[in-house]
């Protein structure tokens, strides 16, 4: 049954809050641990329902994890060590899961069928299974490789250079880990703008040699990988509607601790710079392949701005709760080069029109993302839904922290795939 939730205005958000685990960089630990040589530990790590979906797998695999609070044990069995496993690999909600795992299973010697629920049944997967079977993969799915449930059948793989036609980091590090697997050849993958790049990094942390240049990474096959110890930083994307909460919500001040400041992830506190929020930034002197800092953030005067090219791939994730931002700031906000919110958990751009529309956002939808006008008293006195999308659900609880009349919101589980104590730390902030 959905879970729905009566959110009502707060008079101030204070206080402090660590951020939990990164799901990027917790998905990619225990894929890497998987196929490392050795016992990987793995700490801070997100315990949301996507990346427990992606230790589930791995562990069909013949992997074996130990999951206890939030330190996960990962003994790994090396990249030939992987078992065929005798049930379907269930991924859930996970996009990450789905398409980086294709990668790794691109190159084994056995057969595996990927399926998820029913937003996964939705978005396209062409995009990785065309350059893995480019590769040497057999990759078979709904529409001819377009949609799970996807079959795979690994194969002699050889490297390729890859042109994407789009800036993602699921397609580039899927074709990467496939690339691990040939005999010795390079595999380069070059995008029209460079995506996040958390796999090219912890790579390197379990000992692979990357090479990198402003738009391409390559790997050279018959790399091994070496067990290491993983700290994953607080996820940006989470922290992003804590930003927005503090520069909104009136009297509020909030500093948020370790977050992951990776600078192909932080287009959202190049916006909040953008739009004049009152803001401090303190790198962590501690060494950690991820750049580390804690934030504060206070309430802010905001003025609209334009976000569209380079910036759009380091905020992809970020776009619903910087529309429910622009709603406060002073003036005309246009987002364009943003056609991929189109094939996320949900159609973004259409979902967060619809629903910040109901209550009383002034928003118009364009072809590549929206236009927002401000500064706009929200009325809220209505219900509204996450429609299954976890960065939607928070966006709107926050955005019920200024609305004049509490909102309903349907479908609240959803953020637990990301972000499973986000409620507690809104009510802990909360005045």
């Amino acid at each position: 049954m959905s879970e729905v939730q009566r959110l009502s205005k707060v008079t101030s958000l204070t206080g402090s809050i660590n951020i939990p685990g990164d799901k990027s960089i917790s998905h990619r630990a225990v894929m890497f641990g998987a196929i490392a040589n050795g016992k990987t530990e793995i700490t801070n790590f997100l315990m949301g329902a996507d990346c427990l979906s992606t230790v589930s797998c791995f562990k069909k695999m013949g992997v074996s994890i130990d999951v206890s609070k939030d330190l996960v044990t990962v003994e790994g069995k090396g990249l030939d060590g992987l078992q065929e496993p005798s049930d379907i690999l269930d991924v859930g909600n996970s996009g990450t899961t789905t398409r980086l795992m294709m990668g790794i299973l691109a190159g084994t010697p056995f057969h595996s069928c990927i399926i998820g629920d029913e937003s996964i049944a939705k978005r396209p997967m062409s995009r990785v299974t065309k350059p893995l079977s480019m590769m040497g993969a057999n990759i078979d799915g709904r529409e001819n490789g377009q949609y799970t449930p996807i079959s795979i059948r690994g194969g002699s793989l050889k490297g390729i250079q890859f042109e994407s036609p789009v800036a993602s980091a699921q397609v580039k590090s899927a074709i990467l880990l496939a690339g691990l697997n040939t005999d010795g050849e390079e595999t380069t993958v070059t995008e029209p703008h460079k995506s996040r790049d958390h796999t090219e990094r912890m790579l390197r942390a379990f000992g692979v040699d990357v090479k990198e240049d402003e738009r391409s990474a390559t790997v050279r096959g018959g790399q091994t990988l070496q067990a290491t110890n993983i700290f994953v930083p607080g996820d940006i994307s989470s922290a992003a509607f804590f930003l927005v909460a503090g520069a909104i919500v009136p009297n509020s001040e909030i500093l948020l601790k370790n977050v992951g400041i990776n600078p192909t992830r932080t287009g959202v506190l190049d916006v909040l710079e953008m739009m004049g929020a009152t803001m401090e930034i303190i790198p962590s002197t501690e060494e950690t392949f991820e750049p580390v800092a804690d934030i504060k953030i206070k309430t802010s005067s905001l003025k609209g701005t334009t976000i569209s090219g380079d910036l759009i791939p380091k905020l992809i994730d970020e776009i619903p709760v910087i529309a429910l931002l622009a709603t406060q700031a002073e003036g005309e906000t246009i987002i364009k080069d943003a056609s991929e919110l189109k094939v996320k958990e949900t159609n973004r751009i259409d979902t967060v029109v619809g629903e910040l529309t109901k209550i009383g956002a002034t928003i118009k939808a364009t072809d590549d993302g929206m236009i927002i006008t401000g500064k706009t008293n929200l009325q809220g006195n209505a219900t509204v839904s996450s429609h299954g999308d976890h960065r939607i659900g928070m966006m709107l609880a926050i955005a019920s922290c200024i609305t004049e009349e509490p909102i309903e919101l349907l479908n609240a589980e959803s953020i637990d795939v990301s972000y499973p104590n986000f409620f507690d730390h809104l009510t802990g902030l909360s005045k």
